[in-house]
């Protein structure tokens, strides 16, 4: 008895524990469908925070896509505008270049002229060789009242020379106070000192044409003789400077080209002269160093008397051999042109 009921003790002791297993599978089941669930619940979060990841992500692709096409836009619209910008300035630099190089081009140009004109003109002078234009024409027959020119201008002129005694000293004086003058030679006198001539005309003067005999009935024999005369002064002239291609182009009729007894003739003579592109030139200021016996104080004075209220004197001189009173008053004769306002020159500041 004892023994069954230490079996049902047993037996009931069994169904226990394996009641209490049950139970623990049960609760471990519990627990395990508890977790599932958990994780099911989890899964499905995950799944609603991954939609709305993709779709937070797919609108920041979109914005992004959105923004990148906007920038790209307006990358391509200031690039376009950038282009459009940079042609108009390209454009506008090539013709500003072509402008300024076309200005460039006709500076040069003119500057290349002007120092060709400039050379030619050194050229003459360095080579003193008159040049006769219809310009130094018109400027000769008007030389008293020539407009282009307001300065008061005084032409030293010499008649009848040169001579071994006087022409020297007048050469001498005009070089130490840097004057220049015109000689008007006699072909006859160039014969017997062409060293002096020569010299007058390197020293910068200008040698002009006095006729070659100073005989009136000779010269004025006609006007052909006149021309003649004229003719064989020049080539002494050219013998005597060691220059052919000298013409002075410039006459002054002996006893001066208006009136007298050979009137007639000269008028010829000048229309002569002219047709062989001759001009002749007289004075409108002397000192009357030819006339009767002149002092020191009437050359000066017949000077001021003769230049006075002219803005353009032509001054008639001598240089004969016996003309020393007229080398000795030169010197003051120029001390008071220039006081005056008077500024020297010769023929050479025409015909060039």
């Amino acid at each position: 008895m004892k023994r069954v009921e230490e079996g049902k003790e047993e037996i009931k002791e069994k169904y226990k524990d394996k009641k209490e297993e049950k139970a623990e599978v049960e609760s471990d089941i519990t627990e395990a469908i508890q977790e599932n669930e958990d994780i099911n619940e989890e899964e499905k979060q995950n799944d609603k925070d991954l939609k709305q990841n993709e779709s937070h992500i797919k609108l920041q692709i979109v914005k992004s896509s959105l923004l990148r096409k906007e920038v790209l836009y307006k990358i391509v619209t200031f690039t376009a505008l950038a282009i459009v910008v940079i042609t108009c300035f390209s454009v506008a630099g090539i013709f500003y270049a072509s402008s300024v190089k076309m200005e460039e081009e006709k500076r040069k140009e003119l500057e290349e002229e002007e120092q060709e004109e400039v050379a030619v003109d050194e050229e003459i002078k360095n080579n003193k060789i008159p040049v006769y234009t219809e310009e130094a024409k018109e400027r000769m027959k008007h030389i008293y009242e020539w407009v282009g020119e307001e300065e008061k201008i005084a032409y030293l002129t010499f008649d009848d020379g040169p001579s071994e005694n006087i022409t020297p000293q007048i050469l001498e004086i005009l070089k130490n106070e840097d004057v220049k003058a015109t000689f008007f030679v006699l072909g006859s006198r160039v014969e017997l000192r062409p060293e002096l001539v020569k010299r007058a005309y390197e020293e910068g003067h200008y040698i002009a044409n006095h006729g070659y005999s100073h005989v009136y009935t000779s010269i004025y024999s006609s006007a052909q003789a006149v021309l003649d005369e004229y003719n064989n002064t020049e080539r002494k002239i050219k013998e005597a400077i060691g220059n052919e291609e000298y013409s002075s182009h410039l006459f002054r009729f002996p006893g001066g080209s208006e009136g007298g007894k050979y009137a007639k003739v000269k008028n010829a003579a000048k229309a002569l002269l002219e047709e062989n592109n001759i001009s002749h030139i007289n004075w409108n200021s002397l000192t009357n160093d030819a006339v009767g016996k002149p002092t020191h104080e009437s050359l000066l004075q017949d000077l001021k008397i003769t230049q006075n209220g002219k803005n353009k004197i032509v001054v008639l001189m001598h240089d004969t051999g016996t003309k020393q009173l007229t080398a000795d008053t030169l010197p003051e004769i120029i001390h008071y042109l220039k006081e005056q306002g008077y500024v020297f020159k010769n023929f050479y500041d025409i015909m060039y």
